[in-house]
């Protein structure tokens, strides 16, 4: 929400020069990593004074460190840990840049797991700030080795691999420097340069890469960024920051140092390879990828590297969601459609808005009130005005009565007033941030305010408390917390060093000062944690108290949804991609957004549809109501300052809306799948094309489309005027969603020019799938009572295969062992003289499972596109006669059959044949 303070990005021609250097050393790069000489002036020319028009603080500055040797190494018995210890090298010389070199360091590596490898780098005898063990759990470095440590290693003893994983680490003495391989292949996936520099604000650390196009870098953010893909030369400041989303190329709201690597086929026999890397740090830092190198420079903390081996992107998701916790699960309601506005002045401005929208027959699913209902923008209070507790009150039990849900903002700072009981209870428990040794005064909407400490775990129980008695007045569903980077409009005095570290990272685009519209970074935490360390995980933490008040005070499925975000957010939050603009680029870049938080583990996610500043159009409206239906969480939200967008307000956009919506909630049980999916493996809801195609090259590039899952794709129109849609298909058969046509057959991928006209968004799903479908609704719960179709896109082998989970929608587990679900895989094939669809219960202890039917089959791609003379269906074996409405048309080269009429209970295998002949 609201007012940012962006920054212009600087240091484009910096840059460019930086690219241009590391262009013209590609071709020496291999031979450089063989020779720390070699290595010293390559990263010399590519990564720090190569470019002479670069500004000097955009460049690390010359011989910022000295390089480490290798004192000792040893590797345990058994050959998963080693301990290796470094001394700074005596030649080296070092450097007052930033500080003093710290003269020892401990290096500590672990093979966790078959597919995961932690490298974690830091000082040998001070102790330093890391990301606190309660807020992301993971096992403690081992002090003592089993093997005993210390004395002259072995070449062997300089490198950790395990026969059952394909991660090899491999030490390199003097300098020290090391590298991670993939054992299958001898790939190098993390190349350290041996010019580590460690001091106590400033840490750097670079690995080289692939020479050109061997590896397709994706993630690191948050970042508003014109290509998913990175591009060379693109840098990644992370420290969050009230920016508008709309500003592209600086640090926004979220930090998350992941990225993932997709390496193609080495050739025609061969699969690509996909890995992951995490620095697990929640220090300030940027991060430059150069194209043949990566490099981090960070003001504190340790360097906690994690990789992890894939190979499929599937399988990265899947091992770094392990680490960092999986998605909580959404309620099934949340995948309905949201509508909100910073300007909704009065209760009757709401019930408006959902009457219009009942009027226009658009789905509505979730009413929102932006800051508006407060009193004096007080949290946990109503405007006695303009939101009277009483007709609030029955306002909200009206939206439960239709199967709606309501939905209000908290910002963390709360108004110093001593009438205020917020305040009062939050003073008498002592639980807000200090600073020079008294509460730190900020300044956001309600004027002065404190800011809640919430690494103390009274905080955390205060939270919790207030909105469980706000709840009592009003009994909102879900709660939205925004201006949690932290958002502050006033910037204090610097206080000491902390305020001004030695290395500026490029906050806003304009190397800002860290405490620039936010709180100081000498501000202190409980247990003396500094503001300086604890930053970025703000969001994080106000994520996790609001998810566990809301789960204590309601006992069902939270939603909550932040703006600001860590690793490991995706465990309490939804998150959508904040203050945009309505705009075609925004519209564009939407997608790059939501695809780069799918691999953050924060599958929910969507854009302000519309675009929040700025007056959108009726064009734009329409167009953006055609993608924006099926991001994971689809709302409409505006500015106060911008003129209304309420989906019915033009006859063209209301038209766009119940297509596009109509065709989102009869996928609510697919999409309700793919969130048990997250919940339990990390898979992104929507993905990148390169997800289900790896091996298709020309997929690392698509960004203007994206999957639901494995095999529905989305092509929106994404610029003004237009009425066809340049579609990349990917090998195989695509089905148009909307009318079952065949779109597309390609032997091999390729783009195809689609028709789009102004009321259609081009949805397709790819042959070999199976798809579980409902009745569209008005509401989700409406919805839900429909029968069910199963929707069999053959592939070109004949097969299909899907899946459809069923629970409550609402109970805090889903797929737990105390919960109650269903699971249901389904088989699809064409059969000589017929089709057969065959369901197996994987679990089911959903009641309602049995009273659910699947009422119709629909088969998509038979390979006769004549009508067959006769037409038989039988049951478990039984020939039936009950399913009388069955037919079969023709659809280009293809035939399509469905046979209706079935009462299958979704809770019991089945077999069904449709006999042709």
């Amino acid at each position: 929400m609201r007012r940012s303070s962006a920054g212009g990005a600087a240091g484009t021609r910096a840059r460019g020069c930086r690219l241009a250097a590391a262009r013209e050393l590609d071709r020496q790069l291999m031979a450089s990593r063989r020779s720390p000489c070699l290595w010293r002036l390559w990263l010399c020319l590519c990564c720090c004074a190569a470019c002479p028009c670069a500004p000097a603080e955009s460049r690390r500055q010359e011989g910022a460190g000295g390089g480490y040797r290798v004192r000792a190494v040893a590797v345990d018995k058994g050959g998963s840990r080693l301990r290796a210890e470094l001394a700074a090298a005596v030649d080296g010389g070092g450097s007052a840049a930033y500080g003093d070199d710290v003269q020892k360091l401990d290096v500590y590596a672990s093979l966790e797991t078959d597919s995961r490898l932690r490298v974690r780098i830091t000082d040998a005898e001070h102790p330093r700030w890391e990301v606190p063990q309660d807020v992301i759990p993971r096992a403690a470095p081992q002090q003592v080795l089993p093997g005993g440590a210390g004395g002259a290693a072995s070449p062997r003893s300089r490198v950790l691999s395990a026969a059952t994983s394909d991660l090899v680490f491999t030490v390199h003495a003097s300098p020290f420097r090391f590298a991670v391989s993939r054992r299958s292949t001898g790939d190098v996936l993390f190349d350290a340069s041996p010019a580590l520099v460690f001091k106590d604000r400033y840490l750097e650390l670079t690995s080289a890469l692939p020479p050109a196009g061997r590896a397709s870098l994706y993630g690191l953010g948050e970042h508003t960024k014109r290509a998913f893909r990175l591009r060379p030369g693109d840098a990644f400041t992370l420290w969050n920051a009230d920016i508008t989303a709309s500003t592209v190329d600086v640090n926004l709201y979220g930090s998350h140092p992941f990225y993932l690597d997709v390496r193609p086929p080495a050739n025609a026999s061969s699969s690509a390879a996909a890995h992951g890397v995490l620095l697990l740090n929640s220090n300030g830092m940027d991060v430059e990828y150069g194209g043949s190198y990566v490099t981090y420079r960070v003001i504190g903390g340790v360097l906690d590297l994690y990789f992890f081996a894939g190979p499929s992107p599937l399988a990265v998701v899947d091992q770094y969601t392990q680490l960092v916790g999986r998605p909580a699960p959404m309620p099934y309601w949340s995948f309905g459609f949201h509508q909100c506005r910073w300007g909704y002045r009065s209760l009757a401005d709401l019930e408006g808005v959902v009457a219009g929208y009942a009027m226009a027959g658009i789905p509505l699913e979730v009413m929102w009130s932006d800051i508006d209902y407060m009193d004096g923008y007080k949290d946990f209070t109503l405007d006695p005005l303009n939101f009277p507790a009483g007709p609030m009150r029955r306002f909200v039990d009206r939206l439960h009565r239709n199967g709606q849900k309501y939905v209000v903002i908290l910002d963390p700072g709360i108004k110093v007033n001593a009438t205020y009981g917020t305040f009062v209870r939050g003073m008498q428990q002592d639980v807000f941030l200090k600073w020079n040794g008294t509460d730190y005064l900020g300044e956001v909407w309600p004027g002065d305010v404190y800011f809640p400490d919430l690494l103390n775990p009274r905080a955390a129980e205060f939270w919790a408390r207030e909105i469980a008695l706000f709840r009592r007045t009003l009994p909102a569903d879900g709660l939205w917390i925004d201006m949690n980077e932290i958002s502050s409009f006033v910037d204090a005095a610097p206080l000491d060093a902390l305020d001004d570290p030695p290395y500026r990272i490029n906050n806003h685009g304009e190397r800002r000062p860290i405490g620039n519209k936010t709180v100081p970074a000498s501000a202190v935490h409980h247990g003396g944690v500094r503001e300086y360390d604890a930053h970025n995980l703000f969001g994080l933490l106000e994520a996790r108290a609001t998810h566990g008040a809301l789960l204590r005070d309601t006992g069902s499925r939270p939603f909550v949804l932040s703006r600001s975000t860590f690793v490991g957010s995706g465990r309490y939050t939804a998150h959508w991609t904040g203050d945009n603009s309505a705009s075609w680029d925004d519209l564009r870049y939407s997608i790059n957004t939501i695809l780069s938080f799918g691999l953050f583990g924060i599958p929910m996610v969507g854009a302000d549809i519309c675009g929040f500043f700025s007056n959108t159009t009726e064009e734009l409206c329409c167009r953006w109501i055609q993608l924006g239906a099926f991001y994971p969480f689809s709302r409409d939200h505006s500015s106060n300052d911008t003129a209304r967008q309420e989906l019915y307000l033009w006859e063209s956009v209301a038209r766009s809306a119940r297509k596009a919506l109509g065709l989102r909630y009869r996928m609510l049980p697919y999409m309700y799948t793919l969130m048990y999916e997250a919940h339990t493996t990390g898979a992104p809801i929507a993905r990148p094309l390169f997800f289900s195609y790896p091996n298709d090259v020309a997929t690392y590039d698509v960004d203007r489309q994206f999957l639901l899952g494995r095999g529905v794709l989305v092509s929106p129109v994404l610029e003004p005027g237009a009425t066809t849609v340049d579609a990349y298909f990917p090998a195989g058969r695509w089905f148009n969603l909307f009318d079952y046509s065949l779109a597309v057959a390609m032997a091999a991928g390729g783009h195809v020019t689609l028709p789009a006209p102004a009321d259609t968004v081009n949805v397709h799903v790819a042959g070999g799938n199976i798809l579980p479908l409902q009745r569209p609704a008005r509401t989700t719960s409406l919805a839900r009572q429909t029968a069910f179709q199963l929707l069999v896109a053959l592939g070109e082998d004949g097969s299909a295969t899907g899946e459809l989970f069923l629970d409550d929608g609402e109970s805090p587990e889903m797929g737990g062992p105390r919960a109650s679900w269903s699971l249901v895989r389904f088989t699809g094939a064409a059969e000589r003289g017929g089709l057969t669809v065959r369901s197996h219960v994987v679990y089911n202890s959903y009641d309602p499972s049995r009273t659910l039917v699947i009422a119709k089959v629909v088969f998509l791609g038979l390979q006769s596109p004549a009508p067959p003379r006769g037409f038989t269906v039988y049951v478990n074996g039984v020939k039936t006669s009950a399913c009388r409405d069955h037919g079969y048309r023709r659809s280009g080269a293809f035939g399509v059959a469905h046979v209706a009429g079935l009462s299958l209970p979704v809770g019991e295998e089945f077999e069904l044949k449709v006999a042709m002949s």
